[in-house]
């Protein structure tokens, strides 16, 4: 217990936010798990507290303590915690260069063992998402949900002016001027309030624009220089998009632009991630139909115009959880067919084991969003999960300065090869 009141007292002291499921504590001779994530509000919370108490329920020797706070707080919260003595037991994790950060503080432990060791529970997990958790042949994290950032559209109204999903930058620019004139005035819907929002879209760019072995190299922080011209390119074409989005754009967030933009029908075209699906569904009329189609290639992009942004998330273990046994007995239990379809059905989020979208309730968007992930060349990792956050930052910053006019392509990526020339 005085492992989980320090790492307690440290997030208390630090964000008043903090949240998470009512806990009275362990009793005498119960095995303790503390259990840390990223998703404080609902319906996840209440989704989470709900599988916790079956979970103790069905396993009373055991007693988890759950806490949480949101998103970017948890990014830094748990950054400055892995690397110490209080690692929590059992935390969440983004994939991909995030997760290699968590490894490189040398406290989560190699997974290999157990995945290899029960091959039928392992076996249900995607492929793809578990190589979002493997550096240099070893897992270090059990992914639980799996997404992808695609543009939604409105059917109806594409059908009634005969347009058809682009493929090419061309035609998707072709595509925005024929609903601009048909009175569509700002036909792309978005909230660049939200600077993961404009991180999502400049991520994407970036790699239709640039060959993956430079991408690689500028998003490592020891090699990153940002000098290849296709950044400037990238952002020129980040420049037109948002042309089509309007004013309104810069002054809202996220959400109201789905809710009140997309949903409505006043702009027929929105990047959304397949997770917004529930919320989407929540919003628009019965007889809103709604199709989606990736992110159009570049005609002089050298990227690989059939990756899908988007990643899986999932789980860590601490090598110095006390109960390493009963922290896996856990994340088995919990990363399964029957809890990955309340994570759908309820959290709306999709699974990555497979079986999990089988079941009635599903929407059917999803299991067609399930598809695309599936058919996807590889996943390409959100942008803020990729490069250092001295980077990403600046390259944020500057993605909304050039949505209001206040910056250019050129002075952008200037400030971003000082942020990246600075960490090495």
């Amino acid at each position: 217990m005085k492992r989980i009141f320090t790492i307690l007292m440290i997030l208390l002291a630090l964000f008043p936010l903090f949240a998470g499921g009512a806990s009275e504590g362990p009793e005498e001779g119960q095995t303790e798990i503390f259990f840390f994530h990223r998703w404080p509000n609902d319906p996840k919370n209440s989704m989470f507290n709900d599988l916790l108490a079956q979970y103790m329920e069905e396993n009373p020797d055991i007693y988890i303590s759950m806490d949480c706070i949101l998103n970017d707080q948890y990014k830094e919260r748990i950054r400055m915690i892995v690397p110490t003595e209080d690692v929590p037991d059992v935390f969440s994790s983004w994939s991909g260069t995030f997760a290699e950060e968590m490894v490189a503080s040398g406290n989560v432990l190699p997974l290999n063992d157990i995945y290899e060791a029960d091959p039928e529970w392992s076996g249900k997990l995607a492929a793809a998402s578990v190589a979002g958790f493997t550096f240099n042949g070893t897992i270090y994290g059990i992914p639980w949900s799996q997404d992808g950032k695609v543009f939604f559209y409105n059917k109806k109204i594409f059908d009634e002016l005969g347009l058809e999903e682009p493929e090419t930058w061309g035609e998707f620019i072709a595509l925005l001027d024929t609903l601009r004139a048909a009175g569509y005035e700002n036909p792309v819907a978005e909230g660049l309030v939200d600077q993961w929002a404009v991180l999502h879209y400049l991520g994407t760019i970036n790699q239709r624009m640039i060959d993956e072995e430079t991408l690689s190299k500028d998003y490592d922080a020891s090699t990153g220089e940002f000098t290849d011209p296709g950044y400037v390119r990238a952002l020129e074409y980040w420049q037109q998009l948002t042309s089509y989005m309007g004013e309104v754009a810069s002054a809202i967030d996220h959400e109201t632009a789905r809710n009140t933009l997309f949903a409505t029908g006043e702009a027929p075209i929105m990047y959304l991630q397949f997770a917004e699906i529930p919320q989407l569904e929540q919003v628009i009329p019965e007889d809103f139909e709604y199709g989606f189609f990736n992110f159009p290639a570049f005609e002089d992009g050298e990227g690989d115009p059939n990756a899908l942004t988007g990643a899986p998330e999932g789980f860590m273990i601490s090598s110095k959880a006390e109960n390493i046994n009963a922290c896996v007995d856990f994340l088995k239990w919990l990363v399964s067919p029957e809890r990955g379809y309340i994570l759908s059905t309820v959290g709306g989020d999709m699974s990555c084991v497979a079986g999990a979208l089988d079941g009635d309730g599903v929407i059917d968007a999803q299991r067609e969003a399930l598809e695309m992930i599936q058919n996807a060349s590889y996943l390409a990792a959100w942008f803020d999960n990729a490069c250092d956050p001295s980077v990403y930052v600046v390259y944020g910053q500057g993605g909304q300065a050039i949505a209001t006019g206040d910056a250019t392509p050129e002075s952008v990526m200037e400030q971003v090869r000082t942020a990246a020339a600075s960490l090495h």
